[in-house]
């Protein structure tokens, strides 16, 4: 069964570290092997970015896609870095669910209960009744995929639903279904006019916003698209740029990734002050 809500929330948690360490950015653990330092462990190296930027972020964001190659090792691994995460800080999973009902439950046990995870990003497209599982658990976050930050997005989302482009059907509902507080939307910092938008139609949804660095998303124009009415409700998702600031080298890359997140922080703060 679904947890009650027996400790505080995602977005509490959240804004929490985001008040504590003065940030809005959220960093990627995705570990791609072929650029970690050679003799460094993919876990070791984790744990070392985890270390050394617990501080400077307000949530981290594994994708899952980059630990199920290893299968059981890979999600054991997974799992064991949720858990390393300082409980002040969240951890939004990054796995794209989304399918019936009875599926969508067992998903949702897994991400929640067997992995830890306190949000997750989930796939709108089948409807209320797939993104329920996941609802339920009061104190954990949903985002629904609603304007995303690749090229193809414009192939769906721009459809036309009713005389509006289909990601505005998409924010439409998250209000409706936002009944606990724990729904958010998946918002690109590739497409600021988009997310302004978006912003418009759902006042009070917290964004996470990938697309920065290496997909070359405006960051200026990102965040001042995004950010509510208080100057936050945005998560500023960066990956790459943050954990491989090293370049692949030995030696310091733990400080080279804490110097790049620093520097993303401030840049966001610089933009959020505009």
């Amino acid at each position: 069964m679904p947890q009650v809500e027996t400790h505080t929330t995602f977005r509490t948690r959240f804004e929490a570290a985001a008040q504590r360490n003065r940030s809005l950015l959220c960093v990627g653990l995705d570990p791609d092997p072929t650029k970690i330092p050679a003799g460094v462990t993919v876990r070791d190296f984790l744990m070392g970015i985890v270390e050394a930027t617990s501080d400077v972020v307000a949530c981290f964001k594994p994708n899952i896609a980059f630990f199920e190659p290893w299968l059981g090792e890979g999600i054991d691994m997974l799992r064991e870095l949720i858990a390393a995460v300082p409980r002040d800080v969240p951890v939004l999973l990054d796995a794209k669910r989304g399918d019936i009902g009875h599926t969508s439950e067992a998903y949702a046990r897994a991400v929640f209960e067997s992995l830890g995870a306190d949000a997750v990003t989930l796939n709108p497209y089948l409807g209320r009744d797939a993104v329920e599982p996941f609802l339920r658990y009061a104190d954990r976050h949903s985002f629904l995929l609603c304007r995303t930050s690749n090229a193809g997005a414009v192939d769906v989302q721009d459809l036309q639903v009713e005389g509006r482009p289909l990601y505005e059907r998409i924010a439409c509902l998250a209000n409706q279904w936002n009944t606990r507080g724990n729904v958010g939307l998946v918002v690109g910092a590739t497409y600021p006019a988009e997310a302004a938008r978006i912003r418009e139609i759902c006042p009070d949804l917290l964004f996470l916003m990938p697309g920065v660095g290496a997909q070359e998303g405006d960051l200026e124009a990102a965040v001042r698209a995004g950010i509510d009415a208080h100057g936050a409700g945005i998560a500023v998702n960066a990956s790459r740029g943050v954990l491989y600031a090293g370049g692949g080298s030995e030696g310091r890359w733990a400080d080279a990734s804490r110097a790049a997140a620093i520097q993303l922080r401030d840049q966001i703060n610089v933009a959020r002050a505009q």
